[in-house]
């Protein structure tokens, strides 16, 4: 990374740890052969492959063959809603998923397809500060419901959901009606800073993507709970257990297992360091500027999130603007940026922030960010604003 520049941005991705790179290096051209080979070099690579299954299986709290390893988080999202929905499908005449209206787009685009084959979808509403209601969800649960998805933290506002509350009302419903429902939750922008043990979380799916986690791009995990029935979205060869046909891409696999590996051993103290960051930044953005507002929950969000309101703001205008002055942040989710309107529908979602899908700027803090350079971006945003 350019050293001269200021890199705020890691929601959006994050650079490779140079521990992951050393540990995938010897898969690209070294120990290349398929997992699926017979011979000793493929034997070689299928037990690189089983050893960073039974690695991610432990960061979870988790069997090893609960682990199935995607091309990213979109895919593991897909996976998780179409095979649930699909496999469900060929029992019940109208599968019913409920989600919030903040999630990714690759759960919302999801749900839209879902409905497109058949599928009822609720989107449940949150709070002015960002967070999905557990109560909510277990008004709208149904007997028809199949599949509950509800993100670990939010990618623009950085809001943690009660994810365990949650999974507490679904279990007694389940309990109460004698049904059977699947609960999701996307972890990718959460793996950094929060626990991962599913028994503690009380899902049966789970989302993580490498390269939100300082792994290597174009990988992912899905962990589904073994009673979960799922139907395969790609099919070929029947690699991952049978859902996830084609080979397996080794490098990455390890050096998503070892990413994972360095997060567990850094997560507390990196979390406690980037705390103080990102409510120094928080508090002094507040101070300069009084108009400005805080889009999400004080408290409930990740360590490294600051996503400010600046009232009449031209946020895409700031973002370059920003750019040319060495900064490198956003005004909205990466994956929306591509979208016919490029504005934040998730901070257009929160009650009383008319206005802010407009004019809202998000700084995302990591591992190379030092307080120097949030003082500088201090000086910055005073020019441009000003």
């Amino acid at each position: 990374m350019n050293k001269k520049r200021i890199y705020l941005d890691y929601a959006s991705t994050t650079p490779l740890d140079k521990e992951v790179f050393e540990a995938m290096k010897p898969f690209f051209s070294e120990n290349f052969e398929n997992p699926s080979s017979l011979y000793t070099g493929g034997v070689s690579a299928k037990k690189a492959v089983a050893d960073a299954r039974k690695s991610i299986g432990g960061e979870f709290g988790v069997r090893a063959e609960e682990i199935i390893f995607t091309s990213g988080g979109t895919e593991a999202n897909n996976m998780a809603l179409l095979g649930v929905f699909r496999s469900a499908k060929k029992k019940i005449s109208k599968p019913h998923v409920i989600t919030s209206v903040i999630e990714h787009p690759s759960i919302l685009e999801v749900c839209k397809q879902i409905e497109k084959e058949g599928g009822e979808i609720t989107y449940v509403p949150v709070s002015e500060n960002g967070i999905v209601n557990p109560k909510d969800i277990a008004k709208v649960l149904q007997k028809n419901t199949i599949l509950v998805s509800v993100m670990y933290a939010n990618n623009e506002i950085g809001t943690i959901q009660p994810i365990s509350e949650i999974a507490r009302l679904i279990r007694q419903f389940q309990k109460d009606y004698g049904v059977k429902i699947a609960f999701h939750t996307d972890a990718s922008q959460a793996a950094n800073y929060l626990p991962l043990k599913v028994d503690s979380l009380g899902v049966s799916l789970m989302t993580l993507d490498g390269s939100k986690i300082y792994g290597p791009k174009g990988v992912g995990v899905l962990y589904k709970k073994k009673e979960v029935s799922i139907e395969p979205i790609l099919f070929g060869g029947g690699q991952e257990v049978g859902v996830r046909s084609g080979t397996e891409n080794v490098p990455g696999i390890v050096g998503m297992a070892k990413a994972l590996e360095k997060c567990a051993q850094i997560r507390s103290s990196e979390s406690a360091r980037l705390t103080g960051l990102r409510d120094f930044l928080i508090a002094e953005i507040l101070k300069k500027f009084p108009k400005v507002t805080l889009n999400g929950d004080q408290v409930r969000r990740l360590p490294n999130n600051v996503n400010i309101c600046f009232p009449e703001l031209d946020a895409e205008f700031a973002v370059i603007k920003l750019d040319e002055a060495g900064i490198a942040c956003s005004s909205t989710s990466a994956c929306n940026n591509l979208s016919e309107n490029p504005f934040s529908y998730v901070i257009g979602a929160l009650p009383d922030k008319k206005g802010c899908e407009r004019s809202s700027l998000r700084f995302t803090l990591g591992r190379e960010t030092v307080k120097t350079e949030l003082d500088n971006v201090l000086k910055i945003l005073s020019k441009i604003l000003n």
